[in-house]
């Protein structure tokens, strides 16, 4: 029944397949298992930036992966949420495992710039983070998005930029909003991200939310870090770590 709808559903509004372009499925079975097939690993960017959680990663940003991603962020097809949500997942199962303690995960998306999100009409990892929660919650796992993070200050395009470079570009841009250490004290903060490259974004939203408390108070520490895809070199790096 289900596969003779979607048959329908393409006739009538075509789609096609966010990481090799096959029509009538937003993602092929072939492009699902390099997004979902792999087991989600610990990545390291090469420098590794001072505060960086220790990160998991679904895939390697290549390929059907790379594509379905960027589908998802520039093109605004939406519909792969929910196969990007299902590999952030997996990633954030590999790092953080199941809350002991009765606390649910909160999965705390890396907020992107307000212009990106006016000129894409969405917040990529925000809607990739509530996908991800929701997975988690039918597997059993207590989990919720709060989406805390904000840029203080505008930050230049990370386009181009080198690792020192994009790790000055961010220093001090994130703060968490007001109210937003409440609620990252209900439970075991992870952040999420669809793309690890280097490193810089995760480090300084740590850092943002270990700041939350002032100096009297310190916020929580974050120790665990998640995300869709990584450089494949990230997974290299790691292998051979010392």
């Amino acid at each position: 029944m289900r596969e003779w709808w979607r048959e329908i559903a393409g006739l009538v509004l075509p789609v096609a397949c966010g990481g090799c372009g096959r029509p009538r499925t937003e993602l092929c079975a072939e492009c699902g298992a390099q997004l979902l097939g792999g087991v989600p690993r610990r990545v390291r960017p090469d420098p590794e930036p001072p505060g960086l959680p220790v990160v998991h990663a679904a895939a390697g940003y290549e390929n059907a992966v790379r594509a379905a991603l960027l589908a998802h962020k520039e093109r605004g097809v939406l519909g792969l949420a929910g196969g990007l949500g299902r590999a952030l997942a997996g990633a954030v199962r590999a790092g953080a495992g199941r809350p002991s303690d009765g606390r649910p995960l909160l999965l705390v998306p890396v907020p992107s710039a307000r212009r990106s999100v006016a000129a894409r009409g969405h917040d990529p990892a925000r809607r990739i983070a509530l996908a991800a929660a929701a997975d988690l919650r039918r597997t059993g796992t207590p989990a919720r998005v709060a989406a805390v993070l904000r840029q203080r200050r505008p930050v230049a395009d990370q386009s181009g930029l080198g690792a020192r470079e994009r790790q000055a570009n961010l220093a001090g841009a994130l703060t968490v909003a007001a109210g937003g250490r409440r609620l990252l004290g209900a439970g075991r903060v992870v952040l999420v991200d669809d793309l690890l490259t280097t490193g810089a974004s995760l480090a300084e939203a740590a850092r943002a939310i270990g700041a939350a408390g002032g100096r009297e108070h310190a916020g929580p520490a974050v120790r665990h870090a998640a995300v869709v895809a990584a450089s494949p070199s990230a997974f290299e790096i790691n292998r051979n770590w010392k």
